[in-house]
């Protein structure tokens, strides 16, 4: 039987539309569904559903992190800026996922990697491939 592949993440925002507008801008991510105040993105491959907060409680804004694999770190780094958000930073060495933690408008973190998520690649493996990039230390 094949393995369940993750299509779907959902974060609750106070302001959703801000916050696709951010996606959209940052990642490239396409609004394939918006309605009372929700928007429905996807890369292609993940969909990522946008739902209001409310006040009353019922649903606190957020979710812990999820990534993005990127072909081209350095320019994705400029458009998340150009967005409104501040630049991701360098993960510790002993994080060998991914290279890069960024947070979004509503404080929501996300992975940054170039080299993907199949793989464990230690800072070691990133310098022997001249991929590291020095953008400051958490």
């Amino acid at each position: 039987m094949p393995t369940p592949k993750i299509r779907h993440l959902a974060l609750f925002a106070r302001d959703p539309q801000k916050l696709a507008k951010f996606y959209e801008d940052a990642f490239e991510m396409k609004i394939v569904h918006d309605k009372n105040n929700a928007f429905f993105l996807t890369d292609g491959y993940l969909t990522v559903a946008i739902l209001p907060a409310t006040a009353n409680g019922s649903a606190l804004p957020g979710l812990n992190h999820f990534g993005f694999k990127v072909e081209n770190r350095d320019a994705t780094m400029d458009q998340i800026v150009a967005a409104g958000a501040e630049k991701p930073l360098k993960r510790p060495a002993d994080r060998p996922y991914a290279e890069y933690r960024g947070y979004d408008l509503e404080g929501n973190m996300f992975d940054v990697s170039q080299h993907g998520f199949e793989e464990v690649e230690t800072e070691e493996d990133r310098e022997r491939k001249g991929g590291a990039v020095a953008v400051g230390a958490r």
